[in-house]
């Protein structure tokens, strides 16, 4: 069952923004701020979890890969 807020003290400028926006997709105000709840709510934000799993394979593969020396003579050809 769908449940009503209410928000209060939007400024004026946010709120003729919505409006305008609400006017162009020839919807509500209301419907027009649903649409964006949905949009915030349903974003794909990944895992932090996945995230750190994923930068772990990574660096455990890139390990060993280059020496400091490597990685220092690197440095010094980029430097003028």
């Amino acid at each position: 069952m769908p449940t009503n807020i209410t928000i209060r003290d939007i400024p004026d400028d946010i709120y003729e923004k919505l409006k305008r926006q609400a006017e162009l997709h020839h919807r509500s105000i209301n419907s027009e701020v649903i649409v964006y709840l949905k949009k915030i709510v349903q974003s794909h934000r990944r895992d932090p979890d996945q995230i750190i799993t994923r930068a772990k394979k990574l660096k455990e593969k890139a390990k060993g890969s280059l020496s400091i020396e490597q990685i220092q003579e690197a440095i010094d050809q980029g430097r003028p």
